[in-house]
């Protein structure tokens, strides 16, 4: 099964940062590279977005407290 590539325009659409954050976060390594596919096209692997939002969403949730009582 192959693997779906992304446009930038999916890309900006699904994590919902512009297109001159993800270059300055790809720069600063925070954020998945493309694969150069020729003649100046770029794609990102749909795997590559979706861990990157998995790990982004695991270091924004809170820590329990201790003692804490779970939500009813």
């Amino acid at each position: 099964m192959s693997e779906r590539l992304l446009r930038l325009e999916d890309v900006t659409d699904r994590v919902g940062l512009g297109r001159s954050t993800i270059y300055r976060r790809m720069g600063a390594g925070t954020f998945p590279r493309p694969m150069q596919l020729g003649g100046g096209v770029v794609r990102w692997r749909e795997t590559d977005i979706e861990t990157w939002l998995s790990a982004l969403t695991a270091e924004r949730r809170p820590e329990p407290t201790a003692g804490a009582r779970p939500a009813a």
